[in-house]
């Protein structure tokens, strides 16, 4: 990526992280260390070949009743999770990176963004090669209804579930999403 290009999206984070109100202490501290690591890191902190860890955008896209979430069966993690993935060029910001992968990883088509829902910072597990640890920023968006995904090359499968099958199904979607549905 660009480095002028990686450092607009990096402007664009910090400011996105600044402007935004979590609703708990743990989020806000959280958000204090993602600006921390921007200030440190700079355009650096966007670009997946830059290092280890970098700032990723993910996308939890529910229908509007909130009753289902599309997850995909990650080909590298080897477990189902939102979707998401590394910033690109094209990107404007964070929020268009997540709804641009929504679409790539989902093939939902009209997604509405609500708005960034929290941060998570993860060690990562699988095949990630030289990425160790994504600083995600997770938004909220919806559909109409649950269309027919398309499963993309990155994952193993794509499909909506119940908001009451995610325990189970996917325990970290279901602890990221727990105070977000709260």
């Amino acid at each position: 990526m660009d480095p002028v290009i990686a450092q607009q999206l990096a402007a664009r984070s910090a400011d996105l992280l600044t402007a935004w109100h979590p609703g708990s202490a743990e989020q806000r501290a959280l958000r204090d260390e993602y600006l921390a690591f921007i200030e440190h890191h700079g355009p650096d902190a966007v670009r997946k070949p830059a290092g280890p860890e970098h700032l990723t955008a993910s996308c939890f896209l529910f229908t509007e009743d909130r009753a289902h979430v599309l997850l995909t069966l990650h080909r590298k993690a080897g477990r189902w999770l939102q979707l998401g993935g590394h910033y690109e060029p094209a990107d404007a910001d964070p929020a268009e990176a997540a709804l641009r992968e929504a679409l790539e990883e989902g093939g939902v088509p009209g997604a509405t963004l609500v708005g960034l829902a929290d941060l998570d910072r993860h060690e990562l597990v699988g095949a990630f090669g030289a990425c160790r640890v994504h600083w995600d920023l997770g938004f909220l968006a919806t559909v109409p209804a649950a269309s027919a995904p398309v499963i993309s090359d990155e994952s193993d499968d794509v499909r909506w579930f119940r908001i009451d099958e995610l325990a189970d199904a996917a325990p970290d979607v279901a602890r990221r999403l727990a105070p977000i549905l709260a």
